[in-house]
């Protein structure tokens, strides 16, 4: 039997974030969710490493773009695959590319596409 992902979204909207981890703990993931990428660093220093790591760019105290930049400069949570997920539509292939990132999804996205994205990538 497989072990059940673990998956952390990092987003600031409150009814984005609340509907993602109900969707994906109805999957079946464990889930975890910060409201900005420093809540989100907070979190993976003190909790098991997750299999998948969602994550908006545009939000408060710290953005997707330096959360990112702080993930790849930490061996531990570097190779941990990463799917941007943002309503910035001008973002799509540039950041994928600039972040690192395994996949992008625009905002609104297609629930379908999330689930095959972290299917593929879990």
């Amino acid at each position: 039997m497989r072990p059940t992902a673990r998956i952390l979204v990092v987003e600031d909207d409150v009814a984005i974030r609340q509907t993602l981890a109900e969707v994906l703990a109805d999957e079946g993931f464990e889930v975890a969710c910060a409201a900005n990428g420093a809540e989100a660093l907070a979190h993976l220093t003190r909790s098991a490493t997750p299999s998948l790591i969602l994550l908006d760019l545009t939000m408060p105290v710290m953005d997707g773009w330096t959360f990112r930049s702080a993930q790849r400069e930490d061996p531990r949570l570097a190779q941990i695959p990463t799917v941007v997920v943002s309503a910035n539509h001008a973002a799509d292939r540039s950041a994928v590319d600039h972040l690192g990132a395994d996949a992008f999804l625009s905002k609104p996205f297609d629930l379908d596409s999330l689930m095959d994205t972290i299917h593929r990538l879990c």
